[in-house]
């Protein structure tokens, strides 16, 4: 009897585990290619993609059927660069001294739940006080809603560079950071400061190859790191088996850390001609950051708004950039897809597709750059960025058709990660 009850409750838990949704879709994208195939059906068992069949199949009565037949289905969005940790207004500087990590995990949550929301299911997050690789693990473990998150926890800059942490502050207060704070000044220092990153867990490395916008420093696009400091941290982080990500607006920083081995630009507000053809040469990718650019520039007419060290680097660079990433597509520059949200307010990611069209990227290649390049540069290929059997069941839905309308990818209806269904 007892093996009888036992096969009977084995039988049952078997049939608990096997049930699948269904998506009825009334169009999938292939990021691709940018064609769209109507009246499909994509089958989600587990966290994975079982199948993909033509018309609207609803399975057994166990089954899930979620009816998508008015939207249009395409892989969850990548982002390469946000900033989950904070989201800049006029009180972000003294919240450096006010805020305990308890206060920034809570603000990070809340933030990585609208990141989710907006239909960007991974991200990659360049830097943070380290908070972020607590919110990457809450996020695994269920914690909390929010993207699937590549994290570089500190970022590294050299003393009084973009990153040093103690920029802006009293004498008395900024004593002399170094590696483990992520403050480099040494190629002996570059491979001291990636360690201590994989000793907190980054996924990922972020250098702050030139002065930023943001920072209480008065350049924005100056070189910040020796060639020498560059090849120290890229080889180190190969050795870890991590990427390294060059925050960079000034042309000759820019230049120096694609030739020292970063595998990503990001911003590359004043690249040159030369430098584009060194990034096409090293096959190093940019990540344009358009919303930023935009973002910054506006709030910086507001009096007040920023200290005016920044309101001048804002006003400066703002204007720019996005000439610079259509001059940069027109040159072959290879181009992943990234917001730095954090600048502006989590949850309108998705205003960067509108901007690169404008800058003359088309927006089916800005889908694919969102999903298909950027999965590549994750090295997740063979599991995000496209919808196909056997990969990770990231899937969104929008009104209407986004390979037409911009706008479209504001407004995301439908939200599945990991199989989960977040938002319908």
């Amino acid at each position: 009897m007892k093996k009888i009850i036992l096969f009977i409750a084995f039988f049952a838990v078997a049939i608990i585990s096997a049930q699948d949704t269904y998506l009825q879709c009334g169009s999938v994208i292939d990021t691709e290619t940018g064609k769209s195939k109507t009246e499909m059906t994509i089958v989600v068992s587990g966290n994975k993609i079982k199948s993909i069949q033509k018309g609207y199949i609803a399975g057994t009565n166990a089954d899930t059927v979620i009816d998508l037949k008015n939207k249009t289905v395409l892989p969850g969005f990548i982002d390469m660069h946000v900033h989950l940790e904070s989201e800049f207004n006029p009180q972000v500087y003294i919240k450096r001294f006010t805020n305990n990590e308890a206060d920034v995990a809570f603000e990070s949550s809340a933030h990585a739940k609208a990141t989710l929301m907006a239909g960007f299911t991974t991200v990659r997050d360049l830097g943070g006080s380290g908070v972020n690789i607590a919110l990457r693990n809450a996020v695994n473990k269920g914690y909390v809603q929010g993207p699937r998150i590549f994290t570089s926890g500190k970022a590294l800059a050299t003393t009084g560079g973009h990153a040093d942490p103690t920029n802006g502050m009293k004498k008395d207060y900024m004593g002399d950071p170094g590696p483990k704070e992520g403050v480099v000044n040494s190629v002996a220092d570059g491979k001291k400061a990636v360690r201590q990153r994989y000793k907190n867990g980054a996924d990922v490395i972020k250098i702050t190859a030139t002065g930023g916008v943001l920072s209480l420093a008065k350049s924005g696009h100056n070189p910040q790191f020796t060639l020498e400091e560059i090849q120290s941290i890229t080889s180190t982080a190969k050795n870890y088996g991590m990427s390294v990500a060059a925050h960079a607006h000034g042309d000759e920083g820019m230049k120096l850390a694609v030739l020292g081995g970063v595998n990503t630009i990001e911003h590359g507000s004043f690249m040159s001609e030369a430098t584009m053809d060194l990034m096409v040469k090293h096959n190093c990718y940019l990540i344009p950051t358009i919303s930023a650019g935009k973002q910054v520039a506006e709030k910086a007419k507001q009096p007040g708004f920023f200290p005016p060290v920044i309101a001048r680097k804002a006003l400066e660079i703002g204007p720019k950039h996005q000439a610079t990433m259509a001059r940069a597509y027109k040159k072959g520059v290879p181009m992943g897809f990234g917001t730095d949200a954090g600048v502006f307010p989590h949850g309108l990611n998705g205003i960067e597709f509108g901007y690169l069209l404008e800058a003359g990227i088309p927006l089916k290649e800005s889908l694919k750059a969102a999903t298909i390049t950027n999965a590549k540069l994750l090295g997740m290929e063979t599991e995000l960025g496209q919808l196909k059997e056997g990969f990770l069941a990231d899937i969104i839905a929008v009104d209407g058709n986004p390979t037409k309308d911009a706008k479209i990818l504001e407004q995301v209806a439908f939200v599945m990660k990991d199989g989960v269904v977040y938002k319908n």
